[in-house]
């Protein structure tokens, strides 16, 4: 897969980490990427979208260390990654990635043993472990799970509690893989809200989802991954882009077929912005 051209002034400087010139295929069969130039940006949101196959949980693992390029190069802070054990645990200190389905990810007694896991094997004092985890556990709204087996916990619990163990190594850049799919709508509120503190406090979030408006509403950027490679831009504008869409095998998204829809009708101004929820179409009333 190549990269298609991204967008005039969408190219940041100095991104955390990033892919260069990189190709991978698995065992025996084809390229899944090939010469793929992609960064995640500091601060910035992140939505990966693209159709099954596409190529976004090998671009996931590629980002976090769990699959070396067969060609091309990892970067971290500019400087190439090593696989090493030095080099990747350098880069997992910095990239975390958690899987879609956490029943893969969770395997300790219980949730605070399960959180302590990473943070603990990276040799920390006992106390700055119990920090993290405590941390950890209050910024995904877990707390009163600490003791809980994990084997007892709903589903949406299950997801917090992956995604608290790598909250607790402290990343700078958190990938999710579906972190709200077979969420109820509750749940997926409870979610974002987390993720919204966790980016508060500074941890940059990158989301690989299928729902498009879920993606417009909460992204700052969006990367979309298409059989002729992958465009990147400002998410609302991008997933705008009802060909780019169809060619990703997504469909286009509810807010910016609302936005488009009022300004047609001279029901909103060219130049405010458009409802991202249906409440904020509401609240134009």
């Amino acid at each position: 897969m190549k990269p298609l051209e991204k967008p005039p002034g969408t190219t940041p400087a100095g991104p955390l980490v990033e892919l260069v010139g990189v190709r991978y295929a698995y065992e025996d069969g084809p390229d899944v990427l090939s010469g793929v130039d992609f960064g995640i940006t500091g601060g910035r949101a992140l939505a990966l979208l693209g159709r099954n196959g596409s190529g976004k949980t090998t671009l996931m693992r590629l980002l976090s260390g769990g699959l070396r390029p067969a060609a091309g190069a990892l970067l971290l802070d500019g400087a190439q990654v090593s696989y090493r054990r030095a080099g990747l645990t350098r880069l997992r200190t910095a990239v975390q990635l958690v899987v879609q389905d956490p029943d893969d990810q969770l395997f300790a007694a219980s949730v605070e043993q399960d959180v302590s896991f990473g943070p603990m094997n990276l040799g920390l004092p006992a106390d700055e472990v119990r920090a993290r985890v405590a941390g950890a556990l209050a910024a995904l709204d877990i707390t009163a799970l600490r003791d809980r087996p994990t084997h007892l916990l709903s589903y949406g619990q299950r997801k917090r509690a992956a995604i608290a163990g790598a909250v607790a190594m402290a990343p700078r850049v958190l990938i999710l893989d579906e972190p709200t799919a077979g969420l109820d709508p509750d749940g997926q509120e409870r979610l974002l809200d987390a993720l919204a503190g966790l980016r508060g406090a500074g941890t940059t979030v990158v989301m690989a989802t299928h729902d498009v408006d879920l993606a417009v509403r909460w992204a700052d950027d969006a990367a979309v991954l298409t059989p002729a490679g992958i465009r990147v831009g400002p998410a609302v504008e991008l997933l705008s882009d009802p060909e780019l869409l169809a060619s990703a095998g997504l469909r286009q998204a509810w807010s910016p077929a609302v936005t488009a829809f009022l300004r047609a009708r001279g029901l909103l101004d060219p130049a405010a912005p458009g409802p991202r929820t249906p409440e904020a179409l509401g609240a134009l009333r």
